[in-house]
């Protein structure tokens, strides 16, 4: 049984459009190339066949674990959380305490976590430190470069 996880709207979105990608346009590509590939002859020494053959194998192999992620991903229902604390899809300002620095960052699940648009995953150990924490909070937050603590300045959805 595959494990259950939860996406945003924009987060599922975006796997359905990966897999769209890989069955409509990689897979017709890959057919192409192999038919390119046998036309040239004898298959027992044909390089470009077997190079074929072995990337159609890959891009099935990973078409049918993203159909698998997408049977088992469900949307976040945001509705009924608690809007005054952080959870999961609110968009948290932080202040370290130690060097005055500020930072947003959008807690999300694990599988839409992208540091480089300051989407952290709520396993994380700053999301951990953040879950459930509201504005004006000072929490203690472990991480591998040590103790950190950060101040809770702004909250939002």
């Amino acid at each position: 049984m595959s494990q259950i996880n939860y996406y945003s709207p924009e987060g599922l979105q975006k796997l359905k459009d990966d897999l769209h990608d890989l069955v409509h346009v990689q897979r017709p590509s890959i057919s192409n190339q192999i038919a390119e590939a046998r036309d040239k002859g004898d298959l027992s020494e044909n390089a470009e066949y077997d190079a074929a053959k072995e990337a159609q194998g890959i891009l099935e192999m990973r078409i049918s674990k993203m159909e698998a992620v997408i049977a088992n991903a469900r949307l976040i229902d945001d509705t009924n959380i608690d809007k005054t604390k952080a959870f999961i899809l609110s968009t948290v300002k932080i202040r370290n305490k130690a060097n005055q620095m500020e930072i947003e960052y959008t807690l999300v699940a694990e599988s839409e976590a992208d540091i480089k648009v300051r989407k952290i995953s709520v396993d994380s150990p700053i999301g951990k430190g953040l879950l459930g924490k509201k504005v004006g909070d000072i929490v203690d937050i472990q991480t591998p470069g040590g103790l950190i603590q950060f101040e809770i300045i702004s909250l939002s959805r």
